[in-house]
């Protein structure tokens, strides 16, 4: 077939990037070997416009075992053992077809985790969906939900936790980010590094279809009027299968059979291939026409390039062929021995005997395009939000106005649908601060959380960038976690307009300032680019997922008040910044001004003073302050309780709504049984925290003096109603 510029396009490459193919070919691709370019040239599996600003990332600490470039990140929780996790994008193919794109988007993100030799112990999720009147929405956040329910249950791995939220920036492009979390042992870590000639090269699980060809292509470009077209670049799921598979990898990973293994994710056969050899300095053949396919007359691209799931490649010792394929065999999956390593430094593609495609490995890695894309700074807003100017409120209408809107709504209609319990080490699930998942069989135990807060990253990318990191690293706090790591993904728009590319630049430049001040290092992740429809970008949305650590874990820490005549403390000091907070988007419709400042000492400060408090026994529950201010944050601790709280008029700050829905950092609610305060109050000031004495528990009744009084019971009622509606 002959190559056409129209052909080039449609192959997602640029005019330039095509004849950068021919030089380092020396000649001009085929068909087959233009689609490999194309592959492992794209956004998704390059990473040619972030890379440069990714590398300011801080990826090391005493914690750390694998940063970024592997399947996933890996850190150390002592006792020998390693959590294991990672989130990913599956945006374009859940907007296209929402079941199969959320399912396989989580089937995908597990393989990435036990590729590495773990067993997957939870699963989470961050799903954002356009106005909740959009057309769209509501059949894009049942199929969403269906998907990831239904592979996550079916499979067996809990989902514990995420984020559901609605903006209209989504009404064209939702984000579908899936993160996996998985145990090892420290000495049991599986790389994808290729090493040694000779060796096979092998293929196991399902056999390769027609569905998912240019998966990752689609991915790296834009929707348009013809998005629909693009279903059959959907992959299908199949979790039994995936089950299977994972249970065959772990067996065989118990003896010193693997060499390198790697899952078949985006652009399949071909990236699996490309990256082991790539990590390996060495070149890989493949005899095509033994790939076990479902469909007939399957041609080396539909090969190549199918994104068909449940697919690894693997790597093994010599003469561990026959033991390995009985593993497989048991399992009722396909095991077959498709190539070997060479020492070419090149893919070598066979077809009947017949070389259809030869390409040096690092014109497809190392030689692949980095781009330093301009990029402009966000002009800092100068809007000032008057109060006085506005409507009047009472401060209970405001506040039902929050808690019965869509984004604050009691969300167990989505959870629900999720099994928690699985396994049985869910020790705390989804709707506290974070999730607690238990150390199988051992009294320690680890918390996750995924968070983003996209209108704060819009409006000043840079401090949203440092708080969505904070208010990741405060929800594990908030359990009575130490935060060790982070996993990322990145959603942004076109980064070919140079604005988006700011917003990537300075959300990174945040991200990165607030992990290192924290020691929270980043140690996988994802970038998703090219968010948007008709040249309309998404927010800029960066996903937060972080793992901490619970050395004992006794009794769970959540948010939810425990006892009657309790005092109330709030650590941190409430300014009253209301620019860019739910109080104002939801009473008004104004979405405008700066976010609230980070201070990096006042959160380190007050976040290990909590934890200490904490560890001492001495916080019946606790809460962190985030979207919606105190007054949300004191409401959230009255759902699923017995429990109101009884809040004192405050002296220092006069207006009532700066005070009660300002959305200052750095702050916590605790709960101190009262014969304890002298203690914690001591603790505090020892460690030169600021902190107030807000009021105290109280049976049945949320109250403010002089401003309201309403049944806890009437709040519960009114967090629930709108998803009952919907």
């Amino acid at each position: 077939m002959k190559i056409t510029d129209q052909l080039v396009e449609k192959h997602g490459l640029k005019k330039d990037e095509f004849e950068n193919i021919k030089k380092l070919l020396g000649r001009e691709p085929n068909l087959l070997e233009l689609g490999i370019f194309s592959a492992m040239w794209n956004e998704h599996c390059s990473y040619k416009s972030s890379r440069l600003h990714l590398k300011k990332l801080p990826i090391a600490g005493e914690q750390v075992i694998q940063g970024p470039g592997e399947n996933a990140g890996v850190i150390d929780i002592g006792d020998d053992d390693a959590i294991v996790f990672k989130i990913e994008s599956h945006n374009h193919p859940s907007y296209i077809e929402p079941y199969q794109g959320a399912a396989t988007g989580v089937g995908g993100i597990l393989r990435d985790v036990f590729t590495m030799g773990a067993r997957p112990i939870a699963l989470l999720n961050s799903i954002h969906f356009g106005a909740p009147d959009h057309p769209k929405t509501k059949s894009l956040l049942n199929g969403v939900v269906s998907g990831i329910g239904g592979y996550g249950n079916c499979i067996g791995i809990p989902t514990v936790g995420g984020e559901t939220k609605f903006n209209e920036t989504y009404n064209e492009n939702i984000l579908v980010n899936a993160m996996a979390v998985g145990h090892a042992k420290k000495n049991k870590i599986f790389y994808s590094k290729a090493k040694g000639l000779n060796k096979s090269v092998v293929y196991v699980g399902s056999k390769t279809g027609r569905d998912g060809i240019h998966g990752a292509s689609m991915a790296s470009a834009e929707f348009d009027e013809e998005s629909e077209e693009k279903k059959p670049t959907v992959q299908v799921g199949d979790p039994f299968t995936e089950k299977l598979l994972m249970e065959a990898c772990l067996e065989l990973m118990k003896d010193n059979s693997i060499i390198s293994i790697q899952d078949m994710g985006a652009a399949g056969l071909t990236s699996s291939s490309v990256e082991m050899a790539s990590k390996g300095s060495l070149g890989i053949e493949l005899d095509l026409e033994k790939v076990p396919c479902r469909e007939e007359n399957m041609t080396p691209y539909e090969m190549m390039l199918s994104e068909s799931q449940e697919r690894m490649l693997i790597i093994l010792e010599d003469g561990k062929e026959n033991s390995a394929k009985k593993i497989f065999d048991k399992w009722d999956l396909d095991f077959v021995i498709i190539g070997k390593t060479t020492n070419t430094n090149k893919l070598i593609l066979k077809f009947n005997n017949k070389i259809e495609g030869e390409i040096p490995i690092e014109a497809l890695a190392s030689k692949a395009p980095v781009y330093d894309r301009k990029w402009i700074k966000k002009k800092p807003s100068k809007i000032k939000v008057d109060l006085k100017n506005l409507k009047k409120i009472k401060i209970e209408d405001a506040l039902i106005k929050i808690l019965s809107s869509p984004n604050h709504s009691n969300k167990s209609w989505v959870t629900n649908q999720y099994d928690q319990m699985v396994m049985c080490d869910t020790a705390q699930k989804s709707g506290s601060d974070a999730a607690i998942i238990r150390i199988h069989n051992k009294d320690k135990a680890i918390a996750v959380s995924v968070d983003s807060s996209a209108n704060y990253c819009k409006s000043s990318p840079l401090t949203g960038g440092k708080q969505i990191v904070c208010e990741n690293w405060r929800n594990l706090i908030a359990v009575g976690a130490k935060p060790l790591a982070i996993t990322n993904c990145l959603n942004f728009g076109n980064p070919e307009n140079k604005e988006i590319m700011g917003e990537f630049a300075e959300c990174i430049n945040g991200i990165k300032e607030a992990c290192e001040f924290l020691n929270y290092p980043v140690v996988s992740g994802n970038v998703s680019f090219y968010n948007g429809t008709n040249n309309k970008n998404i927010y800029p949305t960066p996903v937060i997922g972080g793992v901490g650590l619970i050395q004992k874990l006794t009794k769970p820490i959540n948010h939810y008040f425990k006892k009657e005549n309790s005092s109330i403390i709030v650590i941190g000091k409430t300014i009253g910044h209301i620019e860019q907070s739910c109080f104002l988007k939801e009473n008004y419709s104004i979405n405008e001004g700066l976010p609230p400042e980070i201070n990096l000492l006042n959160e380190k400060n007050n976040g290990e003073s909590l934890l200490k408090l904490i560890e001492k026994n001495l916080v019946l529950s606790s809460h962190d302050i985030s979207n919606g201010g105190l007054i949300t944050a004191l409401c959230e601790m009255t759902f699923s309780s017995n429990f109101g709280a009884k809040i004192y008029k405050p002296k220092k700050l006069t207006n009532m709504f700066k005070y009660f829905f300002g959305e200052d950092q750095g702050r916590y609610i605790i709960e101190i049984e009262a014969e304890n305060l002298p203690k914690v109050e001591k603790i505090l000031k020892d460690d030169k925290i600021y902190y107030e004495n807000i009021g105290f528990t109280q049976k049945e009744k949320f109250e403010i003096e002089g401003e309201l009084n309403i049944l806890t019971k009437d709040l519960f009622k009114i967090n629930n109603e709108w998803y009952n509606k919907y």
